[in-house]
């Protein structure tokens, strides 16, 4: 009996171990992506993403293909481009069952506030890409109905 509980702790801990490792691995991920748009790298952001990924920004419009995202980013990454800076002010990452996919939120800082992002990874060959990406602007409930009403104007 005892040799099965410490079987048992071994194996959860490995377990445990591996996710923590992983979960390293995918915030630094992410952590490099957004570094490389304020370091105004779009090969190096881009590369990021799949190749079948999806940006989804704050606008309603906002719904690009990687590849149009690209084309929209251009003028973003030139050499006086800004790009943009979002720094993770907290993430969270969720694990599926085979670890080939990941998705995360996280709250971002920037020079203009606070934005909300959310994705999901998925693992080619062993390398994380970006499937899918959402960005937002969190409204405070108590704010919420003016928002709508400045948007209306």
């Amino acid at each position: 009996m005892k040799q099965l509980f410490f079987s048992i702790l071994i194996i959860i801990s490995f377990s445990l171990f591996a996710q923590n490792a992983e979960e390293t691995e995918i915030n630094e991920f992410i952590d490099e992506w957004h570094q490389d748009a304020a370091n105004v790298d779009r090969e190096a952001y881009f590369d990021k993403i799949d190749t079948a990924g999806v940006f989804i920004g704050t606008d309603a419009t906002e719904i690009w293909s990687k590849d149009e995202f690209y084309e929209w980013a251009e003028p973003q990454f030139t050499e006086d481009g800004k790009a943009w800076a979002f720094k993770a002010i907290d993430r969270n990452i969720y694990f599926g069952k085979k670890s080939k996919y990941v998705w995360f939120d996280e709250l971002l800082s920037f020079s203009g506030g606070t934005l909300r992002g959310s994705g999901v990874l998925v693992k080619r060959k062993k390398v994380w890409k970006i499937a899918h990406y959402v960005l937002s602007l969190p409204v405070p409930n108590e704010k919420f109905r003016a928002v709508l009403k400045a948007m209306e104007e």
